[in-house]
């Protein structure tokens, strides 16, 4: 679902992708992979390898959200809790969850499957985009934030997994909470 914001540096943008699982106090996966095709009523659109770049080597401040709401923070890349880096198969993140209410919450929703995938939010690089018959293509973006999504997602290919200190065998997860409710 793509949604536009007033924000001081223009128009932010938020772009949300499907895919989300948990098993741990980490969540790693994909908060956007490049070509990989969105619709937004009658255009589409791509982020193309590279659109965060800039971003990443300037190492300005990311945030880590949920729902795109500043009021739930999860982490951000200033401490250190929230790392990004661009691979061949798009944004890949690495988040340390906090021990908090809404932090165990996105983690235990995670684990079930409920939750609807990874967003990112941006402000689009004078020259970063194309448009030609319908379509357009990101090429330069200012990464805002990025966020854990509840429902709705526009790109698909996203991924977030929840991960322990260790590897965690699957299943591991589900049995362990549900001997804690014989407890």
């Amino acid at each position: 679902m793509a949604r536009t914001s007033p924000s001081k540096a223009g128009n932010l943008e938020w772009r949300a992708a499907a895919e989300l699982r948990a098993s741990g106090r980490k969540l790693v996966g994909y908060a956007a992979t490049f070509d990989t095709e969105a619709r937004f009523g009658g255009m589409r659109e791509v982020v193309r390898a590279g659109a965060f770049r800039d971003t990443l080597a300037n190492g300005g401040d990311v945030l880590a959200l949920v729902d795109h709401n500043p009021r739930q923070v999860l982490g951000r890349t200033r401490a250190g809790t929230l790392r990004l880096t661009e691979d061949q198969r798009g944004l890949a993140f690495e988040l340390d969850v906090p021990d908090t209410t809404t932090g165990r919450d996105v983690l235990a929703l995670a684990e079930r499957g409920d939750i609807g995938g990874m967003s990112f939010g941006f402000n689009v690089r004078p020259g970063g985009e194309t448009r030609s018959g319908g379509r357009r293509e990101l090429r330069a973006l200012d990464l805002m934030e990025i966020s854990v999504v509840h429902a709705f997602p526009a790109y698909q290919g996203t991924s977030v997994e929840a991960r322990g200190d260790g590897p965690e065998p699957p299943g591991v997860a589900r049995a362990r909470r549900l001997l804690e409710t014989y407890r």
